[in-house]
């Protein structure tokens, strides 16, 4: 039996983010155990987005726990499935990971940004904050999907496209449940602003996936 020599030394960082975003989720879970609960079965049941939709819903420390759990893995999961489905030489550079993270933070406060400004010249300034909400509540979901992810491609299905793929069909399948969810509960409101939502649906929704589809394939 011949020993197999392994390079565990690209691995080390990414095993401490993995522990880092883990302890986020601890956090969230001994601080809210209530609200944690009720979190983790968001696609099943969405009496979360009905009992947390509060006043000061979108700043406070089980988001912030939940957004940096996200952040860190969704930045994991794109780097590492970018190795995995691109040529290896385009990702042996430890530049990538930081400007993942600063395009995604970026990406996301503009996004947000962007959002709360259009709620103040629509006049829906609560509607949209619930229908933000709602967003990041499924979104952040998928980050326990990212995060089971990238412990599979790491330490157990190392270089799997089969989890890549399949890790992303789920995220997409959380958040079109979550997206059923919000025309359900503001199909009244979408209606009456029907241009103004397909293009935001166009331009904040459907195109970043399909330029990390893209970059993904390339």
């Amino acid at each position: 039996m011949e020993p197999i020599l392994r390079n565990t030394a690209g691995i080390d960082w990414i095993t401490i983010l993995i522990f880092v975003s883990l302890l986020f989720v601890v956090l969230a879970k001994v601080t809210f155990y209530t609200r944690f609960m009720n979190f983790i079965i968001l696609p099943f049941n969405n009496k979360y987005v009905f009992m947390y939709n509060k006043k000061k819903k979108l700043l406070n420390w089980f988001n912030l726990f939940f957004g940096l759990f996200l952040i860190i893995n969704l930045s994991l999961f794109i780097y590492i499935s970018s190795s995995i489905l691109l040529e290896p030489r385009q990702n042996s550079s430890l530049i990538i990971f930081p400007l993942i993270v600063g395009s995604l933070v970026l990406f996301m406060l503009l996004k947000i940004g962007l959002q709360m400004g259009n709620s103040f010249i629509f006049g829906a300034r609560k509607t949209i904050a619930e229908i933000i909400f709602k967003k990041i509540s499924y979104f952040n979901y998928c980050g326990l999907i990212m995060f089971l992810a990238n412990i599979m491609l790491v330490y157990i299905f190392i270089g799997s496209k089969v989890v890549v793929y399949l890790a992303i069909l789920l995220i997409l399948l959380v958040n079109v449940i979550g997206w059923i969810t919000i025309l359900r509960n503001h199909q009244k409101f979408i209606t009456s602003n029907f241009f103004y939502f397909i293009l935001y649906l166009c331009a904040l929704e459907i195109a970043p996936f399909i330029l990390i589809g893209s970059y993904l394939k390339d």
